[in-house]
């Protein structure tokens, strides 16, 4: 199914066979919790337990949108898709088709679908229909609610230790939603009591979203440096500054927009290594607060 940020390989959340067969497509580890999503805040309750006031200013603020919300699991309820975990990752997608989907499902007595990136485990997220049916072929029903509009996974905030937390950053920032709940958002590493303690949650591995070719990290002047004699093994992605040569299929430019450079970021990384490549260099992203979802997404493909 489509979402805004990618599309989403989707199962019944409290059918572990059918759970089962979303991490056996994607070769996914089964302890690695899936998200599940939902028609609005008022699936919350069958999942999660106690749901702290500053996660329901958060729902209030961001649902439906890219923002996924872990928080304690009720017994018996999503046990493979949570891998297992005392917790449970939920968030209210804001595509129109997705929401579509939701709703029927809803009135079905379906609570929510759990969906990963409909993609190989680890390997570059899917933003487009196509990408889907390249991963997978013709063996599944594809909703194509065409380009994904924010283009990289949801923010994750991890909601059970008493303050939130950002396990995975995404296209709302950490200033806006300490904007929304009043309460500063920690980094998962900023104490490091914390780091010990967190929950699981989808796509925090250190290495993730790589495509075949090596991802290299330059800043603008390696860049410069290293174009005039790069050999026709690499392709390039970089922001103005770095002279680019025309027309080339192994060159492209990226948006100086973080929100339109995280829109194309999968579906650039994926162009580019359909060339065969051995390498693709990326000009690192700023380092600011509206870069923050693009560089964590590059820095994980380049592990």
């Amino acid at each position: 199914m489509p979402t805004e940020t990618v599309y989403g390989l989707a199962a019944d959340a409290d059918n572990d066979a059918a759970v089962a067969q979303i991490f056996a497509a994607k070769g996914r580890p089964a302890d690695h919790p899936l998200i599940v999503h939902l028609a609005d805040a008022t699936a919350v309750g069958h999942y999660a337990g106690a749901v702290p006031d500053f996660a329901r200013a958060l729902m209030a603020a961001f649902w439906p949108g890219p923002l996924t919300l872990i928080l304690p699991r009720r017994p018996g309820v999503a046990d493979a898709a949570a891998g297992g975990n005392p917790t449970v990752g939920l968030r209210c997608p804001a595509h129109p088709v997705a929401q579509a989907l939701l709703q029927a499902c809803a009135a079905r007595g379906v609570w929510g679908l759990a969906a990963p990136s409909a993609n190989q485990f680890g390997r570059v997220s899917p933003t487009t229909a196509a990408h889907v049916q390249g991963e997978f072929g013709d063996d599944l029903l594809i909703l194509d609610g065409g380009p994904c509009s924010v283009g990289i996974e949801s923010s994750i905030i991890d909601c059970t230790r008493g303050q939130p937390v950002l396990l995975r950053p995404g296209a709302i920032t950490p200033e806006q939603m300490q904007a929304a709940c009043g309460l500063k958002v920690l980094r998962n590493n900023e104490l490091p009591a914390l780091s010990d303690q967190g929950p699981k949650a989808s796509g925090t591995l250190e290495s993730h979203y790589a495509p075949q070719a090596r991802v290299r990290l330059m800043d603008a002047a390696a860049l410069r440096a290293a174009l005039p004699s790069a050999p026709a093994s690499v392709a390039v992605w970089a922001r103005d500054g770095v002279p680019l040569p025309e027309r080339s299929a192994r060159y492209r430019r990226m948006p100086a927009s973080a929100e339109i450079a995280a829109q194309q970021l999968f579906a650039i990384l994926r162009e580019l290594d359909a060339l065969g490549v051995a390498d693709i260099w990326v000009h690192t992203p700023p380092d600011t607060p509206d870069w923050l979802g693009v560089r964590d997404r590059l820095q994980r493909a380049a592990f």
